[in-house]
C-alpha cells in the first residue's frame, strides 16, 4: 500500500506538471524532439545504464508474455512457522545475499520478495520440488536453444532428504538462475558497448521484482520465462534455424567435385554488335543449385546468372573474393564442415537481436517502422508485420566511417536539402585540401563560412549535384547520422556497398519519401511523381505527426522472404569479436558497460591558406548542432544569394 501511494503521489506530480505546459508546447515536443546537443559519437558508460551496477528500470507488464497467474501462487504455499528451510533463509539472505545476487537492485528485490513470503520457499513444499520449480529448471537446461548457454543457469537437484540448509541454498539458487536467465534473455548476454563504441539501443533491462512476480505466479513458468526471449519474427526464424543447424551436424553434405573454372558472362551490346550471354554448362551444376538453394530447375546444368549470383553470395559470406566464379577455392569452401562455424554466426545473430527494442514499430501507425541491415545493404520498411517497400542502400566504410547500430525515431523528411558538412570531414579531409588547393571548394560547389569564434563552417546548397541528393530523412542521433539521396547512383549496382562516412544512402528516395508519407499523413496522398514536383533550390521540411522508427541492425544471417538461412559478409568485424567474447572466461563481465574515449574534434591549428575565398560575412555563433546535422528551419544571416527554407505545414 506504501508503494502504491508513493506512485500515485508521483504520477500526480508528473500529470500537474504537464497540465501546467500549454498545449502548443507539448505538440511540439511530441513532434520534433531535439538530439543531445552534444558532438561526441560514441557513447561513453554516462549514456548507457550499467546493469552491473544500477538497479533497471522497471518494464511494461507486457515484457513476458506468460500465461495467467495461477490463483494459489498469490501467497506462499508455506509459513515460516511450518516450514524449517524459511529460518535458513533469511540467514542466507542477510549473511550471503550478495554471493547468490551481485547486483544491489536484484539482492534489494529478492529480499523484499522472500519477506513478503515469510522466507518460506518459493520452489519447494515438504521439501520436495513443486510442478513450477521443474517447470523452470526444464526451460533453464534448454538455454542453448535460445543461442544462451545452459551452463549459465546451474539448477538445484531437490530431493526428499535435504537439510533445510540445502533447501534454503537450493531455493535461492534457483531464484538466481531465473533471474539471470530472463535478464539475458530480454537484453542480452553482452552489453552492446563491449563490442563497438558505434553502438546505441535504448535500455529495456527487466525489473527483478517484475521477473519474480511473473514466474512465480505463472501457470506455466517455461512459458513465463520463454517469454522474456525476443517477439521478433527475425529472431524466431533464427530460433528455428539454430535447432536445424545443430540436427543437421552430422548429417553428410553433398560434395561438389573440383574440375574447370565456371565464370557467367553476360550479354553485352555494343555499337558494333551484340554479344549474347554465356552460360558454361557442367555436371556439377545441379548439386550447386541445391547447396546455394537457387530456384528454378533442379536439373539445369546451366551455369547461369542466378547460380553465378548465388555463388558470389556464398563467396561473400565465406570472405572470398567475391567474383561470381566456381573455382578451387570456392569448391574447398563449399565442401568444408562449416556448420560450427555457422552455429556461432547465428547465436551472435540472436544476441544482436536482444539488443533492438521489444516493439520495433509505432503502434498508431499499424507498428510501422524501418528496419535497415547494414551486412545485406539493403532497408525494408515495415507495417502490420509484413514488409511494404524496400530498396537498396550503400552504407559507411569499415573503421571509423562504419554506420553505426542505433533505433531513434524519423521526425521529418527535407527535400533540397542544404549539406551542412560534418566537423570530421571539415577537418580531415576539406581543410587539408585547401592547402593544396586554395580552389577545391568553389570547384566543388561548396560555400566556405569564417564563424565568429573563428571555426569553419562548410556547405553546399540545395540543387541536382548536392552530395544529399534531393532528399534527407531525418531522425536526429548521437552520431550524426542520417538517410539521404545521392547523385552518385553507380554504386548501387555492386553487391558490396559499403562507401560512405557513416550516412546511408538510399537507391529510391522518391518512392521511400511517398511510402513513409503514406503511413504518417494517409490523407494527404502524397506519390513519387508528387514528391519529385518539389525539387528545386528551396529547402521545405515535411514533418510526421507521428515519428516511424527506425532500426539500424547488423545480421549477417537472417532468414530472408523464401525461408532459406542467409549469411552475409562480416564487413565490420562485429561477429568475429562477439564469437570471440562469448567464448572467452569474462564470465558476467560481459554485461558490464565498457566506456570509450571520446574523439577530437577541436579546430586545427594551422590556419587557412591565402586566396582563399570566403562566402559571406562573419555571424553571431555559426550553426548550433542540430543546423550541423539536419539544417536549420532558418538560415543565419548571408547574402541574398543563399537559398532559403521552406516549411511545408501539413
Amino acid at each position: 500500500m506504501a508503494v502504491a501511494a508513493s506512485f500515485l503521489t508521483v504520477a500526480a506530480t508528473s500529470a500537474q506538471a504537464q497540465s501546467s505546459r500549454g498545449a502548443a508546447d507539448l505538440a511540439i515536443d511530441a513532434a520534433v524532439p531535439m538530439p543531445d546537443a552534444a558532438n561526441l559519437p560514441p557513447p561513453s558508460a554516462a549514456d548507457v545504464k550499467s546493469t552491473a551496477t544500477v538497479t533497471p528500470a522497471a518494464t511494461p507488464t507486457t515484457t513476458a508474455t506468460a500465461p495467467s497467474p495461477a490463483p494459489e501462487a498469490a501467497k506462499p504455499a508455506t509459513t515460516a512457522a511450518a516450514d524449517p528451510a524459511a529460518d535458513k533463509l533469511r540467514d542466507l539472505l542477510a549473511s550471503k545475499g550478495a554471493r547468490y545476487f551481485d547486483r544491489k537492485g536484484e539482492r534489494v528485490a529478492v529480499d523484499a520478495f522472500y519477506k513478503s513470503r515469510d522466507y518460506a520457499p518459493v520452489w519447494s513444499t515438504n521439501g520436495a520440488a513443486t510442478a513450477r520449480a521443474k517447470s523452470a529448471i526444464a526451460r533453464l537446461k534448454d538455454a542453448d536453444k535460445d543461442g544462451l548457454s545452459s551452463g549459465d543457469y546451474p539448477t538445484p537437484d531437490f530431493a526428499a532428504s535435504m537439510s533445510p540448509d540445502a533447501l534454503a541454498e537450493a531455493d535461492l539458487k534457483l531464484t538466481a538462475s531465473i533471474l539471470d536467465y530472463a535478464r539475458h534473455a530480454q537484453m542480452g548476454r553482452m552489453h552492446f558497448s563491449r563490442v563497438a563504441a558505434d553502438i546505441q539501443y535504448p535500455d529495456h533491462t527487466p525489473e527483478p521484482s517484475d521477473i519474480l512476480a511473473t514466474v512465480t505466479t505463472a501457470n506455466d513458468a517455461a512459458a513465463a520465462l520463454d517469454g522474456y526471449n525476443p517477439p521478433h519474427k527475425l529472431y524466431k526464424q533464427l530460433r528455428a534455424e539454430l535447432a536445424k543447424l545443430r540436427g543437421e551436424t552430422d548429417a553428410p553434405l553433398a560434395k561438389i567435385d573440383t574440375g574447370p573454372v565456371l565464370k557467367f558472362t553476360a550479354a553485352k551490346k555494343t555499337k558494333k554488335q551484340t554479344v549474347d550471354a554465356i552460360a558454361p554448362e557442367d555436371a556439377r551444376v545441379p548439386a550447386l543449385r541445391a547447396r546455394l538453394h537457387v530456384a528454378g530447375d533442379a536439373s539445369d546444368q546451366k551455369y547461369d546468372q542466378a547460380v553465378a549470383d548465388a555463388v558470389r553470395k556464398f563467396q561473400a559470406s565465406a570472405d572470398i573474393k567475391a567474383t561470381g566464379q566456381l573455382d578451387d577455392a570456392t569448391v574447398r569452401a563449399l565442401n568444408a564442415p562449416k556448420r560450427d562455424r555457422q552455429i556461432d554466426i547465428v547465436r551472435v545473430n540472436m544476441e544482436r537481436l536482444r539488443w533492438l527494442p521489444r516493439e520495433l514499430g509505432a503502434k498508431s501507425l499499424g507498428d510501422a517502422y524501418v528496419i535497415l541491415n547494414i551486412p545485406d545493404f539493403t532497408l525494408k520498411v515495415m507495417q502490420k508485420g509484413e514488409q511494404v517497400w524496400t530498396t537498396r542502400v550503400v552504407t559507411g566504410k569499415p573503421g571509423n566511417q562504419a554506420t553505426p547500430l542505433l533505433t531513434e525515431t524519423m521526425k521529418f523528411i527535407t527535400v533540397n536539402p542544404t549539406w551542412n558538412v560534418p566537423p570530421s570531414i571539415v577537418y580531415n579531409e576539406y581543410l587539408p585540401a585547401l592547402q593544396q588547393d586554395p580552389n577545391v571548394l568553389t570547384r566543388m560547389g561548396l560555400r566556405l563560412e569564417r564563424r565568429a569564434d573563428g571555426g569553419i563552417h562548410i556547405s553546399q546548397p540545395p540543387g541536382a549535384g548536392n552530395a544529399l541528393g534531393r532528399i534527407r530523412f531525418n531522425f536526429p542521433n548521437k552520431f550524426l547520422v542520417y538517410q539521404h539521396d545521392t547523385p552518385d547512383k553507380h554504386l548501387f549496382a555492386r553487391d558490396e556497398r559499403a562507401f560512405s562516412h557513416g550516412c546511408m544512402r538510399v537507391q529510391n528516395p522518391d518512392q521511400y519519401a511517398a511510402v513513409l508519407l503514406g503511413i504518417t499523413l494517409p490523407n494527404e496522398k502524397y506519390t513519387a511523381e508528387r514528391v519529385r514536383s518539389m525539387y528545386g533550390n528551396s529547402e521545405i521540411d515535411i514533418k510526421f505527426p507521428t515519428p516511424i522508427p527506425v532500426n539500424i541492425t547488423y545480421q549477417t544471417a537472417f532468414v530472408d522472404d523464401g525461408g532459406t538461412l542467409q549469411f552475409r559478409k562480416d564487413v565490420y568485424g562485429r561477429d568475429a569479436r562477439m564469437i570471440a567474447l562469448l567464448k572467452g572466461s569474462e564470465g558476467k563481465d560481459l554485461e558490464s558497460v565498457v566506456a570509450h574515449a571520446q574523439p577530437n574534434y577541436s579546430r586545427p591549428r594551422a590556419e587557412i591558406p591565402q586566396g582563399v575565398a570566403f562566402n559571406g560575412s562573419n555571424y553571431s555563433s555559426g550553426p548550433s548542432f542540430f543546423e550541423r546535422l539536419f539544417g536549420a528551419p532558418q538560415p543565419p544571416p548571408a547574402p541574398p544569394a543563399r537559398n532559403q527554407r521552406r516549411t511545408a505545414v501539413r
